[in-house]
């Protein structure tokens, strides 16, 4: 049995353990664990519209901390590899730029744009060289939209992450979704990744801490469906200005969605509203905090600060007090476990069972 185990019947189940949250061992653990098969986002296609581009970044910074770089071939063809040279292990590419090749700063090995080996000086009486490993090692890349996503576990497939999500929202042209700087930010919260992540995944608390967003979505038919390793919440508007017109395609033609709130285990947010997309990436940064990084990619600018897509720093700062006050609170000596409402909490019931199933 999982040393956190969680029952699957809602009604009779308890949270995690607060030694979940608390324990520095545990905390390690999830690198291992539950993020390094997870996919993540990896950036933005329009980084690299030009072949030979190169776009270098650090995965969870602080977390995972792991060195890669996408590339776009001379064929037009985008990879995702490792940005650490196989001779010595020097960082190949320090800041996005437009190279044929990777050459080593370090030793001159290079590397074609796809990762391979191509050459290394004095290296001639090196026998059975080169041979695979001194290619980068290369990771699965997925493109949906501008959106790229990778895994560092190059056996892990996307669908029971993804397919859920895109299947939903198919009929969305996110070839047309721009990103936004000016409307992107980047969050500290004093408090573990996983509590952040619970507090999105349910919408009992909307009408005690969200009063603005309260006013547009209809509470009484706010439903949350679970797929194998995501989640949605649907959001249906109070009125029919603030929704989405939704084609006869749509699963969910006929009725008046404010909001698709789509989790993607472990720590990604999806919000889905009217004028186009926010996306929430939660970076661990240690057991008693995180960083949440906001990334606004606009459809209809028009629609722009209505419904329940408007005032997301109002609703963001009223989620992190809250989730501030159950960091502190679940160090108690006196807290354990509590119990799920098993009409709201069926997210984050779901989402236990799955950090139970990892561990």
């Amino acid at each position: 049995m999982s040393l956190f185990h969680v029952d699957p019947d809602i009604a009779a189940a308890k949270t995690l353990h607060s030694f979940f949250y608390t324990d520095p061992g545990i905390y390690d653990l999830c690198r291992s664990k539950i993020f390094f098969p997870s996919w993540q986002l990896a950036g933005d296609a329009g980084n690299l519209q030009e072949n030979g581009q190169c776009h270098p970044f650090t995965l969870l910074e602080g977390y995972m901390d792991e060195p890669l770089l996408l590339t776009r071939d001379a064929a037009g063809e985008l990879h995702c590899l490792s940005n650490v040279c196989t001779h010595r292990g020097a960082i190949l590419v320090q800041e996005r730029c437009k190279a044929a090749q990777l050459r080593c700063p370090y030793h001159g090995r290079i590397f074609k744009q796809d990762g391979s080996f191509h050459s290394m000086p004095e290296f001639k009486e090196v026998r059975n060289f080169p041979a695979a490993s001194d290619s980068l090692p290369a990771f699965p890349l997925l493109q949906l939209g501008p959106l790229l996503f990778t895994s560092l576990d190059r056996a892990a497939g996307w669908k029971p992450y993804l397919q859920d999500m895109t299947d939903r929202i198919s009929w969305l042209p996110l070839h047309e979704f721009t990103y936004s700087r000016e409307r992107s930010r980047t969050y500290q919260v004093e408090a573990h990744w996983a509590l952040y992540c619970e507090n999105y995944l349910e919408g009992f608390h909307i009408p005690f801490v969200h009063a603005g967003l309260n006013t547009v979505i209809d509470f009484g038919h706010y439903t949350t469906e679970l797929f194998p390793l995501s989640s949605l919440q649907l959001g249906i508007a109070k009125d029919e200005e603030d929704c989405f017109s939704l084609p006869p395609s749509s699963p969910d033609y006929g009725k008046k969605v404010a909001a698709y709130y789509f989790f993607i285990f472990p720590n990604m947010m999806f919000n889905f509203y009217p004028w186009g997309l926010s996306i929430n990436i939660v970076k661990p940064k240690g057991p008693d905090r995180c960083e949440v990084e906001f990334l606004t990619y606009i459809w209809k600018a028009d629609k722009l600060d209505t419904g329940a897509g408007a005032a997301l720093d109002e609703v963001e700062l009223e989620d992190e007090a809250i989730v501030k006050s159950v960091q502190r609170g679940i160090r108690s000596r006196f807290y354990e476990q509590g119990r799920y409402s098993v009409t709201r909490e069926q997210g984050t019931h779901h989402f236990h069972r799955i950090i139970s199933s990892m561990l």
